[in-house]
Protein backbone atom coordinates (compact mmCIF):
# COMPACT_ATOMS: atom_id res chain seq x y z
CA UNK A 1 0.00 0.00 0.00
CA UNK A 2 2.87 2.33 0.55
CA UNK A 3 4.48 2.32 -2.63
CA UNK A 4 0.21 3.30 -3.89
CA UNK A 5 0.17 6.14 -1.89
CA UNK A 6 3.83 7.22 -2.51
CA UNK A 7 2.50 7.50 -6.44
CA UNK A 8 -0.70 9.50 -5.79
CA UNK A 9 1.71 11.66 -3.56
CA UNK A 10 3.94 12.14 -6.47
CA UNK A 11 1.11 13.09 -8.61
CA UNK A 12 -0.69 15.45 -6.76
CA UNK A 13 3.21 17.13 -6.58
CA UNK A 14 3.27 16.64 -10.11
CA UNK A 15 -0.20 18.21 -11.15
CA UNK A 16 0.70 21.10 -8.77
CA UNK A 17 3.68 21.87 -10.14
CA UNK A 18 2.79 22.37 -13.43
CA UNK A 19 -0.87 23.85 -12.47
CA UNK A 20 1.74 26.86 -10.37
CA UNK A 21 3.58 26.76 -14.07
CA UNK A 22 0.44 27.11 -16.59
CA UNK A 23 -0.69 29.30 -14.52
CA UNK A 24 1.98 31.83 -13.90
CA UNK A 25 3.08 31.57 -17.29
CA UNK A 26 0.00 33.62 -18.60
CA UNK A 27 0.34 36.40 -15.92
CA UNK A 28 4.38 37.20 -15.08
CA UNK A 29 6.76 38.06 -18.14
CA UNK A 30 9.43 36.70 -15.89
CA UNK A 31 7.92 32.92 -15.28
CA UNK A 32 9.87 30.10 -16.07
CA UNK A 33 8.99 28.67 -19.50
CA UNK A 34 10.10 24.63 -18.80
CA UNK A 35 7.04 23.43 -21.33
CA UNK A 36 9.42 25.15 -23.93
CA UNK A 37 12.85 22.99 -22.84
CA UNK A 38 10.16 19.77 -22.92
CA UNK A 39 8.89 20.63 -26.17
CA UNK A 40 12.98 20.97 -27.47
CA UNK A 41 13.60 17.29 -25.70
CA UNK A 42 10.84 15.62 -27.11
CA UNK A 43 11.39 16.60 -30.63
CA UNK A 44 15.27 16.37 -30.17
CA UNK A 45 14.62 12.59 -28.79
CA UNK A 46 12.23 12.08 -32.38
CA UNK A 47 14.61 13.14 -34.60
CA UNK A 48 17.88 10.94 -32.80
CA UNK A 49 14.89 7.84 -33.08
CA UNK A 50 14.58 9.04 -36.51
CA UNK A 51 10.55 10.49 -36.80
CA UNK A 52 9.49 13.73 -37.80
CA UNK A 53 9.18 16.29 -34.82
CA UNK A 54 5.91 17.34 -33.13
CA UNK A 55 4.31 20.60 -33.60
CA UNK A 56 1.30 22.51 -31.83
CA UNK A 57 -0.98 20.80 -29.82
CA UNK A 58 0.73 17.44 -30.43
CA UNK A 59 3.83 18.50 -28.92
CA UNK A 60 2.92 20.45 -26.23
CA UNK A 61 0.92 17.01 -24.97
CA UNK A 62 3.56 14.90 -25.26
CA UNK A 63 5.98 17.25 -23.16
CA UNK A 64 3.10 18.20 -20.69
CA UNK A 65 2.49 14.14 -20.75
CA UNK A 66 6.43 13.25 -19.87
CA UNK A 67 6.77 16.29 -17.50
CA UNK A 68 3.94 15.13 -15.56
CA UNK A 69 5.30 11.18 -15.55
CA UNK A 70 8.52 11.74 -14.76
CA UNK A 71 7.69 14.40 -12.08
CA UNK A 72 5.21 12.21 -10.79
CA UNK A 73 7.86 8.92 -10.66
CA UNK A 74 10.85 11.21 -9.59
CA UNK A 75 8.16 13.11 -6.50
CA UNK A 76 7.25 9.57 -5.52
CA UNK A 77 10.66 8.63 -3.91
CA UNK A 78 9.64 11.01 -1.41
CA UNK A 79 7.65 8.74 0.33
CA UNK A 80 11.09 6.21 0.93
CA UNK A 81 12.61 5.86 4.04
CA UNK A 82 11.78 6.91 7.70
CA UNK A 83 8.10 9.15 8.09
CA UNK A 84 9.93 11.28 10.29
CA UNK A 85 12.08 12.62 7.52
CA UNK A 86 9.06 12.64 5.00
CA UNK A 87 9.58 17.22 5.09
CA UNK A 88 12.70 16.68 4.85
CA UNK A 89 13.03 14.85 1.86
CA UNK A 90 10.14 16.72 0.12
CA UNK A 91 12.28 19.52 0.46
CA UNK A 92 15.56 18.29 -0.68
CA UNK A 93 14.67 16.54 -3.96
CA UNK A 94 12.00 19.33 -4.91
CA UNK A 95 15.24 21.38 -4.47
CA UNK A 96 17.50 19.24 -6.28
CA UNK A 97 14.68 18.97 -8.87
CA UNK A 98 14.76 22.70 -9.62
CA UNK A 99 18.49 23.14 -9.16
CA UNK A 100 18.56 20.58 -12.08
CA UNK A 101 15.92 22.10 -14.17
CA UNK A 102 18.24 25.09 -14.01
CA UNK A 103 21.88 23.52 -15.03
CA UNK A 104 20.86 20.17 -17.03
CA UNK A 105 19.30 21.24 -20.11
CA UNK A 106 22.23 23.39 -21.27
CA UNK A 107 24.32 20.27 -20.64
CA UNK A 108 22.47 17.89 -22.39
CA UNK A 109 22.20 19.85 -25.33
CA UNK A 110 19.03 22.07 -25.28
CA UNK A 111 18.47 25.78 -24.27
CA UNK A 112 18.46 26.99 -20.83
CA UNK A 113 17.72 30.68 -21.59
CA UNK A 114 13.35 29.17 -21.01
CA UNK A 115 14.28 28.92 -17.09
CA UNK A 116 17.07 30.83 -16.57
CA UNK A 117 16.31 34.25 -18.89
CA UNK A 118 16.54 36.38 -15.53
CA UNK A 119 17.95 35.50 -11.87
CA UNK A 120 14.11 36.19 -11.05
CA UNK A 121 13.13 33.04 -13.69
CA UNK A 122 15.96 31.14 -12.51
CA UNK A 123 14.84 31.27 -8.88
CA UNK A 124 11.10 31.02 -9.78
CA UNK A 125 11.97 27.81 -11.40
CA UNK A 126 13.27 25.96 -8.70
CA UNK A 127 10.68 27.39 -6.44
CA UNK A 128 8.60 24.94 -8.76
CA UNK A 129 9.88 22.21 -8.19
CA UNK A 130 10.47 23.31 -4.34
CA UNK A 131 6.54 24.04 -4.20
CA UNK A 132 6.14 20.20 -5.59
CA UNK A 133 8.49 18.28 -3.38
CA UNK A 134 6.50 19.56 -0.32
CA UNK A 135 2.60 19.22 -1.90
CA UNK A 136 4.10 15.91 -2.37
CA UNK A 137 5.53 15.03 0.80
CA UNK A 138 2.32 16.40 2.65
CA UNK A 139 0.08 14.19 0.39
CA UNK A 140 2.03 11.42 1.38
CA UNK A 141 2.02 12.21 5.20
CA UNK A 142 -2.12 12.72 4.72
CA UNK A 143 -2.39 9.69 2.91
CA UNK A 144 -0.22 7.42 6.04
CA UNK A 145 -2.84 9.07 8.69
Amino acid sequence: MSIIKNLIGGVAGAVALNILHETLKRFDHDAPRVDLVGEEGVNKTIKAAGGQPLSGDKLYAAALSGDLISNALYYSTIGLGKKKHLLARGAALGLAAGLGAVTLPEKIGLSDAPVTKTPRTTGMTVAYYLFGGLVTALTIKALRK
